[in-house]
C-alpha cells in the first residue's frame, strides 16, 4: 500500500500564494503518475495538475500560468505551487498517486487539505 500525506493548505487572500506538499510512503515504485485534484463545495472532483516519473506534466486550463507542479523523488514528494489565487480556487485539494501494484494499475489518495481563498 501507499500512504499519501498532504500539507500546506490554509486561508489566503485573493492574489496570494500557497504551496501544497504531498509525501508518499509505503510500497513506492519508480514508475508512477502523481497529481493534484480538487473538489469545491457542490462540484465534482477535477484534476488540477499531474506529473509523471519522467517529468511529463499536464495542467487544467484553470491552473495554467498560475500553478506549478514539481517533484522531488529523493523525498517521494510532489509539490503544487499556487500563485495568483482566486476565490474560485477554494476547494479541498487531494493528492493522488497511480502506480502498478500486483493487482494492476492502482490509485492512492491522500486525506485532502483545504484551500480557502478570500476575496
Amino acid at each position: 500500500q501507499v500512504q499519501l500525506v498532504e500539507s500546506g493548505g490554509g486561508l489566503v487572500q485573493a492574489g496570494g500564494s500557497l504551496r501544497l506538499s504531498c509525501k508518499a510512503s509505503g510500497t513506492i515504485f519508480s514508475i508512477y503518475t502523481m497529481g493534484w485534484y480538487r473538489r469545491a463545495p457542490g462540484k465534482q472532483r477535477e484534476v488540477v495538475a499531474t506529473i509523471t516519473n519522467t517529468g511529463s506534466i499536464t495542467y487544467a486550463a484553470s491552473a495554467k500560468g498560475r500553478f506549478t507542479i514539481s517533484r522531488d523523488d529523493s523525498k517521494n514528494t510532489v509539490y503544487l505551487q499556487m500563485n495568483s489565487l482566486k476565490p474560485e480556487d477554494t476547494a479541498a485539494y487531494y493528492c493522488n498517486r497511480q502506480q502498478y501494484m500486483e493487482r494492476g494499475l492502482t490509485d492512492f489518495w491522500g486525506q485532502g487539505t483545504q484551500v480557502t481563498v478570500s476575496s
